[in-house]
C-alpha cells in the first residue's frame, strides 16, 4: 500500500511558505509522538526538504541513538544533539523533527526560537506507549516498568514542551489528518504574527 501524501492548493502553499519566510518548521515531543511520520507529510505538502536530527546525529557520528547514550551518557548526547541541530537550523528552511530530550535543553530552545517555528505534537500516555512498544531502540525506555518511565518523562517534559509556539494534538487517526491539522495550525499562527522581516528593525 503506498503512502498517501496531503496536496495543498498552490495558493495555500505558497500563503503558508511566504508567511514562514525563512524560518524552518520543528516538531517537538516525545517518542512516539510522530514527529518524523507527520514532519514528512507536512514537507512534502509544503515542497520544503525534511530533516531528522537523530538520523543526522548518526551520521555524523557514525553510531547509532543507543550506542552513543550508552558509550558517552545522556549529557554528552544532548552536547552533541545540541550542535546538530543548530547546525541543521543554520542550513536554510527546512521542516525539522527533533529528538524527544532536544527542547529540554535552553539553548536548543533558543536556537529553535531563532531560526523557526516550534510545534508540539502532544500525545496521550496510551498512544505513545502503543508506538514506542513497537521499536526496541529507545534508550530511556530500557527499564521493567517502561509506562512508569513515560509517565515521569510526561511529568519533566510537557512543561517545557508546552513553551513551543504551537501545540497540535495528536491521536489515533490518519497521518494525513495530524499533518493538515499542523498546517492549519501554521497557518492561521503565522497570520496572525508578522514575519520577521515585517517587524520594526
Amino acid at each position: 500500500m503506498t503512502a498517501t501524501q496531503i496536496i495543498l492548493p498552490a495558493e495555500r502553499t505558497a500563503d503558508v511558505l511566504r508567511l514562514l519566510g525563512d524560518r524552518s518548521i520543528v516538531f517537538v515531543g516525545l517518542m512516539g509522538a510522530g514527529k518524523t511520520a507527520i514532519g514528512r507529510k507536512v514537507a512534502y505538502a509544503l515542497g520544503l526538504p525534511f530533516t531528522d536530527s537523530d538520523h543526522e546525529i548518526e551520521e555524523a557520528s557514525r553510531m547509532t541513538i543507543p550506542e552513543l547514550f550508552e558509550l558517552y551518557g545522556e549529557a554528552e548526547f544532548r552536547a552533541l544533539e545540541q550542535r546538530v541541530i543548530l547546525r541543521i537550523l543554520e542550513s536554510g528552511r527546512q521542516v525539522l523533527s527533533t529528538g524527544g530530550g532536544a527542547f529540554m535543553n535552553e539553548h536548543t530552545r533558543q536556537a529553535i526560537a531563532d531560526h523557526g517555528i516550534s510545534v508540539w505534537l502532544k500525545a496521550d500516555i496510551d498512544i505513545l506507549m502503543e508506538r514506542v512498544s513497537k521499536k526496541q531502540n529507545r534508550p530511556l525506555l530500557k527499564n521493567p516498568d517502561p509506562r512508569a518511565v513515560m509517565e515521569k518523562l510526561m511529568a519533566d517534559r510537557y512543561p517545557v514542551y508546552a513553551k513551543a509556539a504551537l501545540t497540535v494534538p495528536t491521536r489515533d487517526e490518519r497521518k494525513e489528518i495530524i499533518a493538515t491539522e499542523v498546517i492549519d495550525a501554521l497557518a492561521t499562527a503565522l497570520a496572525e504574527a508578522p514575519a520577521p522581516e515585517d517587524k520594526a528593525q
